[in-house]
């Protein structure tokens, strides 16, 4: 019987891998995978000899039916981002949707997703939570930061190192500078480390600082 395995992948430390994962990566006919050198780093530590091919933002479109076709002939298969979990700010979405269409069952197995632990160890508020990933780059960016202005649920955003320092100033901008913050990166490596304090502190300390890594910021909104 056919079936989309959704497998979601370590945030940095290969060692965050469940036994059942492996299992499933391992019996699968093919995996989908973002970023196949990515990948392979895990799936070679983990013996995992499986026909992988790409499947990412730029491509997703072009093989969607491709996929689909394996999949209503029978094949099982597996998608994996470069790390987390699927769908989540990562290709996934389009084909889980798709598989839903075609009577294609799907199973999401639950892992790593880098927004929990930055939330948990945040010291902000955890109870109710808003994760909006990344931030629009241009297009209805401003749009957006006026309406999570009214936001009263902590807010939970991706950023990239390029662009971190323009969006702790337009958060200075468009949120109360006194606003607690807290940014982490590089979550689950050696060089982990989160920048705890008001969204005015950190833009000073990102002047100083530069940015290395992907982070997590979670945002108090009150």
């Amino acid at each position: 019987m056919s079936k989309l395995f959704v497998v979601p992948t370590p945030i940095g430390n290969l060692k965050d891998f469940t036994y059942r994962a492996v299992e499933i990566l391992k019996s699968v006919d093919l995996i989908l995978a973002e970023d196949t050198r990515t990948s392979s780093k895990l799936l070679n530590h983990y013996g995992i000899d499986v026909k992988t091919e790409s499947f990412h933002m730029h491509n997703e479109h072009k093989k969607l039916a491709t996929v689909i076709k394996k999949l209503l002939n029978g094949h099982e298969v597996a998608i994996i981002s470069d790390a987390g979990t699927p769908g989540i700010s990562d290709p996934g979405f389009l084909l889980v949707r798709e598989c839903i269409k075609s009577s294609i069952e799907v199973e999401c197995l639950p892992g790593a997703t880098a927004l929990i632990p930055a939330l948990v160890i945040s010291g902000l508020p955890c109870d109710k939570f808003l994760f909006e990933g990344f931030l629009p780059v241009k297009k209805g960016r401003t749009k957006r930061l006026k309406e999570l202005a009214n936001e009263k649920k902590t807010v939970i955003f991706y950023e990239s190192p390029h662009r971190i320092l323009k969006t702790l100033k337009d958060f200075n901008s468009y949120f109360n500078p006194e606003n607690q913050i807290s940014i982490s990166r590089e979550l689950t490596k050696i060089y982990e480390d989160t920048f705890r304090g008001t969204i005015k502190e950190s833009v000073d300390y990102f002047e100083k600082h530069k940015p290395k890594g992907e982070f997590v910021i979670v945002l108090s909104t009150n």
